[in-house]
């Protein structure tokens, strides 16, 4: 029988690494971890390791000849920060070099805004407020 997985970690491809490096840790006080080589450093302090790869648009992707070719904001996966204080979290992203795509929208269950990293990876800031996401649940 297969074991159901104990833990999980996100990498992300970005272009620059240091600059990478410092907008995530002063975004989200990540620390470094390990650094993997001159291409990948892990960072630390959140809910999971968090891996960014030096990789660029366009570059092998396997041993087959696949490149890799990235999309903009909703691809299969991206980050939602879920924070305590989204005006705070907003704030502390975009001085870190965050673009902000949409302002603070209000819903049902909390606060959310939609932003980008330096490099154009999509990720939200989500602050849940009252019942959270169990406000829509029917």
């Amino acid at each position: 029988m297969h074991s159901p997985a104990q833990s999980f970690i996100i990498n992300i491809d970005v272009p620059d690494l240091p600059t990478a490096e410092a907008s995530y840790g002063a975004a989200f006080g990540l620390r470094v971890g390990r650094r993997l080589g001159p291409g990948a450093v892990e960072l630390l302090g959140g809910p999971t390791p968090l891996y960014l790869l030096r990789n660029d648009h366009g570059s092998p992707a396997t041993e087959d000849g696949d490149v890799r070719d990235y999309q903009r904001h909703w691809t299969p996966l991206h980050l939602d920060w879920v924070v305590d204080d989204i005006e705070v979290a907003l704030a502390r992203a975009v001085a870190a070099g965050a673009i902000l795509e949409q302002p603070v929208g209000e819903r049902r269950w909390g606060r959310i805004a939609v932003l980008a990293d330096p490099f154009g990876h999509g990720f939200c800031l989500i602050q849940f407020v009252g019942l959270g996401y169990d406000a829509l649940v029917e």
